[in-house]
């Protein structure tokens, strides 16, 4: 390893370090606070927990970079898609879905950079061998499902949510174009057994038909094919 490997090597890792203590300390605090059963002040440490836990990420990712390996950005995606499982493929209607395992972060968090890293690359291997597919005049709707235990005061408002880099992957691979008039967004959130995000790709004129069979939804999420119908069923 040459010598600017190597030093970019120990900043990272002293950085890494340092946000290791911030997410220990977080955590211990905010076990302290789940014993005092302090609700409103624990949400906001866990919060600063999943910040710090971005960050860290976002480090650690860097340093295969400071060595020699040379398919070292093909060996990150693949740890990456392995311990980030999206989920993602066309239902019974043919309205592509995409299913993330986690809440998206706030947008204060500045968790584009994060979001990035993971979906892309999951979504470029779907669609790597898959058939090509554009919506047009469509609706983006995003499906926020958040844990039934979670009190409602803790949901995220709508317009303080990272979205940004989820429209920007999903219009790059299945829209023509993401402009106001021919992609229409719609937000909502409803409760569940685990915490996730759905994102559906919605011709408009079936808009009214997803908002029909959205209350009727199974817990684990509706059924995704790898592959559109012939015909729409």
């Amino acid at each position: 390893m040459d010598q600017h490997r190597a030093s970019a090597m120990e900043q990272n890792i002293q950085a890494a370090e340092k946000q290791i203590k911030r997410v220990s300390q977080s955590l211990t605090e905010l076990t302290m606070l789940c014993q005092l059963n302090k609700r409103e002040i624990s949400g906001h440490i866990a919060l600063r927990c999943v910040e710090y836990t971005e960050r860290l990420a976002l480090i650690v990712r860097s340093l295969p970079f400071c060595t020699r390996v040379s398919s070292t950005p093909q060996l990150i995606n693949k740890a990456i898609l392995a311990e980030i499982p999206v989920k993602m493929g066309y239902t019974e209607e043919n309205w592509f879905c995409l299913r993330i395992p986690m809440l998206l972060p706030r947008k204060e968090h500045g968790g584009s950079e994060y979001i990035r890293g993971w979906l892309y690359p999951a979504m470029q291997d779907f669609f790597r061998d898959a058939e090509p597919v554009r919506y047009d005049n469509c609706v983006l709707i995003f499906r926020h499902v958040y844990d039934r235990s979670r009190p409602e005061r803790q949901y995220r408002d709508h317009d303080n949510i990272e979205l940004n880099m989820v429209v920007d992957s999903v219009a790059m691979f299945l829209l023509y174009d993401d402009a106001p008039m021919r992609c229409r967004h719609y937000y909502t959130s409803v409760a569940g057994t685990e915490e996730r995000t759905e994102v559906y790709v919605v011709p408009f004129e079936n808009f009214l038909e997803w908002l029909e069979k959205e209350p009727s939804f199974p817990d684990e999420g509706v059924k995704l094919f790898e592959k559109r119908h012939s015909a729409t069923r």
